[in-house]
Formats: C-alpha cells, structure tokens, sequence
C-alpha cells in the first residue's frame, strides 16, 4: 500500500489497410473476450514489443528510437516526447522498462493499453518506482506494428519531474538531488542538508536501511502536486513530503522513496528549519520496511519528528507551540492524535498540534522507557497483522502499560513539559 508520510513545515494500398486495421481490431476484441485465445497473445506480444524498444531507446539516449514507435500523425506527442527524453539525460538510470496491464479494444485497429512504468535510479534504488501509464495506440496496416498515439497517467496517478522540465542533477556523499527550473546553489543547498540528515537518522534508527535520499525539488508547489496526484491547496506551506511503499517485507527497506519538496515553503524556512524538514523526511526513507498499515499516523510522524529533534536544542515549547497553548490555556487534548488530525487542507491549528502530539508522545516513551524501547514500540506496532490492536498490544508487551495508563501519562507529561 503506498502512503505518503508529510512534515508539517511544512506527467498499402488503402483497400488493404483498412482491412488489416478492421481484423486487427477485430482480433483484439476477441483476444480479450476469450482468455488463452491466440489472437490476444498475439496482440498483447505486438504491443510489448513496441513498449520494449520504447524503454531501450530510454536507455540508450536514442531519440530516434523514442520517436519510431510513435504514431507520424501524432506531433504534439512527439513533441512532448522529445522533450521528456531530452529533460532525462542527465538523471542516472539502472533500469526502464514497461510491464502491459490490460488491453482494450478501440475498434478500427485502436486500442488503449494499461502499462506500469518501472524505473530504477543507479546507485539509489534497489527495487523500481512504479507509475501506472495509459496508452492510447493504433496499428499500421503496412507493417502490423502498434504506434503510441498518446501517453497519460493512469487514473489517480501521479506525473513525472522530467515531464515538468529539464532535470538538473546534484550528487552528495548521501544524497542525488533532482530539480527543475531552480538554481544549482539551491540544489546543493538541498543536497548538504540531506547528506547531513542520513548519518544523523542512523544514529537514531539502529536498524539497516539503504542510507542514501533522493530528493526531488520541482519549481512550484504546482508543480509538487503534479509529482503527488493532488490539488496544489493541499501542499501550500507544506515544506516536503516523502512517498514510498510500507508494509513490505523489509528486504530492500527504502528502495524506492522519494523526499519531494515544495520550494517556496522550504526556502522560507532558515537552515535550521530546513535541516530538521529533510531529517524528519529522511526517517521515514529509514523506518518504511517497519512502517505498514496498522501504524497509526501519530506515531510515524512524531517519531520523525522526535529523530529531526533529538539533539535537544529547542525548549519543547518552541517545538510544540501550538500544544503549548492549548495546554496553558486549559484546554488539553483528551486523546492521543488520530489519523484524520493530520489531514492537509483543513484547520492548520489541529494539523500542528497532531504533529507535536505524536512528537510529545515518542519523546514520553524515550525519556520514560529508553531509546531502545521507544524503537521496539515502532516495531512491534508496524509488525502487527493489522490496525486494530495494534498500539495496545506494543504498549503492553513493550512498555508494560496499556492505553489508559499510557494516555494518562501523555497528559500528565504535557502538562510538565509545556505549562
């Protein structure tokens, strides 16, 4: 399940053609009518191959080769596509390559293909990013070969950066920055505090992870929604966000996260705002292989924030401020934070307060319990078989409490920390 962790700073003769085009059409139409049926394989091979010397010509910097297995008519696609493999050069590829979903005809030798984009950067992934592509395509009656007449993003996917622009590129002893449309002092800026921010989650985080970040700056909020499938409202004064894959198997932890960040709030920031930013964002790239559906939000992203924070600089009401407040004002929180309080786009005054909520409770456990209890609790909640239970069940077999006592202690432990 892909969840998206977010710190709170926070794309011949005519005669002849004609009837090759119409049996095509007919042929596929059977092929997916009739599972096992020759027709389909045939149809579903054809249109492989096609996609197959598209992901070599990615590969190989060819753009001829880009360009041959589009439909001639089509100029604003081949535009387009010049474009994004130009926009590409420089980003350090391992691996592209397109795996076919489903195919449906369109009648007349058309159809539209269902494809998932994968793609793996050298040196940083270990498994691929996955991005689901729709495929609009015709076949020419001359050399029954299918030609992409128009290239989309699956429905409720998100867009690519190289799509937004040109790809400038910063390598850091830790980190591979991608930007678009910013400054190269910008990107080495990014660059130096993901690379401070890797060692700094390791010290914290005991556990194997892959200990490299990519991070992706596009030129606008806009363009961060773009990356994210989402209306730009929903990011506006959001510093960064970190996408990936939880609940996995831990294998190949942080394989293929990106930290993707929203250059107008993250400049607004000071370098110290910008150092905790990316190494909150960075924790998550550590503890996704523990991270899965039944950890509840609170405890994700206040033990991101309790790592950004855990060199103890700030007074904790300067890390809280919001709760703070609520707390000298008489009006504490009953409850820990629940997932719905860190919803973009709705009151900013309970978004701050379920983050420093989730914070003050990962400190609890670590000033109270220990560091490496606070981890064993991060743990035992992400390895449970689902949500339900979940919290209660670490809290007893770890802290040797239950949800009462441990609430109880949580308001107790604001009322000392920020009255």
């Amino acid at each position: 399940m892909a969840l998206q962790r977010r710190s709170p700073w926070r794309e011949r003769a005519r005669a002849r053609r004609t009837a090759g085009a119409v049996l095509a059409g007919l042929l596929l139409a059977a092929a997916c009518s009739a599972p096992g049926d020759p027709a389909r394989d045939t149809a579903a091979h054809e249109i492989r191959a096609t996609l197959d010397r598209r992901a070599t010509a990615v590969l190989n910097h060819d753009p001829a080769g880009y360009l041959a297995v589009l439909a001639p008519g089509a100029g604003a696609l081949r535009a387009a596509q010049r474009a994004e493999l130009a926009n590409l050069a420089d980003v350090p590829l391992k691996s592209w390559s397109y795996e076919l979903k489903a195919v449906t005809p369109g009648g007349a030798g058309r159809a539209r293909a269902d494809v998932e984009l994968r793609y793996r950067i050298d040196g940083y992934d270990r498994a691929p990013v996955s991005a689901a592509r729709t495929l609009e395509l015709t076949r020419n009656g001359a050399d029954g070969r299918w030609y992409i007449a128009a290239d989309r993003p699956g429905e409720g996917a998100a867009g690519q950066l190289w799509q937004q622009g040109d790809v400038q590129v910063v390598r850091g002893s830790h980190s591979l920055v991608l930007g678009v449309g910013r400054s190269q002092a910008e990107l080495r800026g990014v660059a130096g505090a993901a690379d401070r921010a890797v060692p700094d989650v390791s010290a914290a985080w005991p556990e194997p992870w892959v200990r490299r970040v990519v991070v992706l700056v596009p030129d606008s909020v806009e363009g961060m929604a773009r990356l994210l499938g989402s209306p730009a409202a929903s990011y506006r004064g959001i510093a960064a966000v970190t996408t990936g894959e939880v609940g996995g198997s831990g294998r190949t932890p942080g394989s293929a996260d990106r930290v993707i960040v929203n250059p107008q709030a993250y400049t607004m920031l000071g370098a110290s705002g910008q150092q905790i930013v990316l190494t909150h964002e960075t924790t998550h790239v550590a503890t996704r292989a523990r991270t899965s559906a039944a950890t509840p939000v609170w405890l994700s992203e206040g033990f991101a924030d309790w790592v950004a924070y855990r060199d103890g600089s700030r007074p904790a009401d300067l890390v809280a401020p919001e709760l703070a407040e609520a707390v000298r004002g008489g009006e504490p929180p009953a409850g820990l934070p629940v997932d719905a309080d860190f919803e973009f786009g709705g009151d900013a005054g309970r978004l701050a307060r379920a983050y420093e909520g989730g914070w003050t409770a990962c400190e609890l456990i670590a000033d109270r319990w220990g560091e490496e209890k606070l981890i064993a609790f991060y743990r035992a909640v992400g390895g449970h078989p689902g949500r339900d239970g979940a919290v209660e069940h670490a809290l007893h077999t770890v802290l040797g409490t239950t949800q009462r006592e441990f609430t109880a202690s949580w308001r107790d432990y604001l009322a000392d920390r920020l009255g």
